[in-house]
This record gives structure tokens, C-alpha cells and sequence, in this order.
């Protein structure tokens, strides 16, 4: 039944609202992994409808693909992804597609790129990033596409794997080195703005507890993926998230103002140019 309401009320406000004249309709391509899906492959959309604005999305998709690799696939055209896309609400998802025209398929507005969450806080895995971004440029249909980073998150502090060592298993130390690294690398290859999932993650952790996360680094499909959902859906349409009316019926009303908040405090933060420190 909430279900129901949230899309009658989507549909009523896209209709009537009286700033529907000024809505925005904004194509963002993510390419990534599974952190891009987990971000921007739910709820996203429906954010933004329940503001009266309106998102293409796309996300290039190989699990656990790092720069490199993203850059070996363009360069030698190797239809390597799954081309996941999001329009009007309904999800399509096409396999072995090559990421050149992934790129071409749509005027894109925003195209997001990210670091494999291992080596997300590692400037040496960075090196190839300046010709992955500059090679995506030359294949673009929009000269003004605008290239952002999307900050991913640090593991659960209980969490355990060879991909957590290099951080000492420390959830604090995987942040301060995402943070150090973004802060050194991006400036090298003009990438101004970033979406700063890791820090509204973060922030969410300390008030509802270390539970963003199903597997440890995944995040949780209710609150972990709606808070991510909420950061991107501030950055994309410049709107204050907090107060946003849409949640899934997966998470309570509380829970919600709790990731709106987060996402809302993060993208504050970051317009200042400042994180969170430990």
C-alpha cells in the first residue's frame, strides 16, 4: 500500500507541482561496479521524481572493475559490461556491451568514475585514471559533460579479507585513506567534484550503528543503498534531499530522515571542501 501512495504521489507532483516548469531532467552515466549499483540502481530515481525532477541513468557494470581495467576494455573495445539503465522509473539491463557505446548511447549530462573499493584509498592504482577520463572525453556526443568522482565507502570494522589488510582492518584508516587519496589524485586530472557516498555512509554509521553493509562492504539493501541513493540524488539536481517524501517500504520513516540527513550533512561537507577526521 505505501508502495502505491509513493507513486501516486510521484505522479501527482510531477503533474501539479508549481515548480514543475523549472524540473530538470539529467542523464548520468556511472561507470564503475558493484558500488555504482548499490548507489544509483535503486531509489534514485524515485528520489528525484519525488522532488519533480527527472534522471536518466546508466551504469557501466563489471563487478569489482578497477580503473585499469576499465581502460584496457575501452581501448581494446572488449564487450565486457552489463549496461544496467534506469528510465521513467523502469530498469533494463543488456549484457556484453562495450563501453564505447555505453558512452555514445546517450548526450550524457554527468559521467561518474570510481576506484575498485580495495584500492580505493591506494594513489599508485590511480596512474592510468588521467587517460581513462581523457579517451571517455573523445567519445562523448557532449563537449560539456561534466566529470565527477564518486567517493565509495569504507568496510565494516568487523569485516575480514586480504582486500581490508592494507587499512589494518580499521574502518577509520580505509576512510582517511580514500579521503587522502581523492584529495591528491583528483586535482592531477581536473576532476572538481565529487559525490560523497563514503562520507554520508559514515555518518549514518554513527548514528544508526555499523549496519550500513550485507557483507561487510556491500551495502545493506534497505538503509546502506537508500543513503548512497540520497547523496547522489543532492549532488545531481542541487536540491536538499532532506525532507525528500519517498523511502521504501523496506526501511521506517525515522530510518529515512536518518539517510536524507546524512546524505544532506555529507554534501554540506563537501561543498566546503572538508571530510570528516579521525
Amino acid at each position: 500500500m505505501k508502495t502505491l501512495r509513493g507513486l501516486l504521489f510521484i505522479v501527482f507532483y510531477l503533474l501539479f507541482s508549481p515548480i514543475g516548469a523549472q524540473a530538470k531532467v539529467i542523464k548520468v552515466l556511472a561507470i564503475g561496479n558493484s558500488f555504482s549499483m548499490d548507489a544509483v540502481e535503486q531509489y534514485l530515481y524515485e528520489l528525484a521524481a519525488a522532488q519533480g525532477d527527472s534522471l536518466i541513468i546508466g551504469n557501466a557494470y563489471i563487478g569489482g572493475c578497477p580503473i585499469d581495467r576499465h581502460y584496457d576494455n575501452l581501448v581494446n573495445d572488449k564487450p565486457a559490461y552489463e549496461y544496467r539503465k534506469v528510465i521513467g522509473g523502469i530498469r533494463s539491463n543488456k549484457k556484453k556491451v562495450d563501453l564505447k557505446s555505453i558512452i555514445q548511447d546517450e548526450h550524457w549530462d554527468v559521467i561518474s568514475l570510481q576506484q575498485a573499493s580495495q584500492y580505493s584509498g591506494q594513489p599508485k592504482t590511480y596512474a592510468k585514471l588521467g587517460q581513462l577520463k581523457r579517451l571517455i572525453q573523445s567519445y562523448t556526443t557532449n563537449l560539456h559533460v561534466e566529470f565527477v568522482w564518486h567517493m565509495t565507502w569504507a568496510y565494516a570494522d568487523d569485516f575480514r579479507s586480504k582486500n581490508f589488510e592494507p587499512y589494518d582492518n580499521s574502518q577509520h584508516k580505509m576512510y582517511t585513506a580514500i579521503v587522502r587519496t581523492i584529495q591528491n589524485v583528483l586535482p592531477a586530472v581536473e576532476i572538481k567534484r565529487v559525490i560523497p557516498s563514503g562520507t554520508a555512509i559514515q555518518l549514518a554509521r554513527y548514528r544508526l550503528g555499523d549496519i550500513l553493509n550485507r557483507d561487510g562492504y556491500h551495502l545493506s539493501l534497505t538503509i546502506g543503498r537508500y543513503t548512497a541513493a540520497c547523496t547522489w540524488c543532492e549532488f545531481l539536481t542541487g536540491r536538499i534531499v532532506d525532507g525528500n517524501k519517498y523511502w521504501p517500504d523496506t526501511i521506517t520513516e525515522d530510518e529515512a530522515q536518518v539517510c536524507q540527513l546524512a546524505a544532506h550533512e555529507a554534501m554540506f561537507m563537501q561543498q566546503q571542501g572538508k571530510y570528516l577526521s579521525f
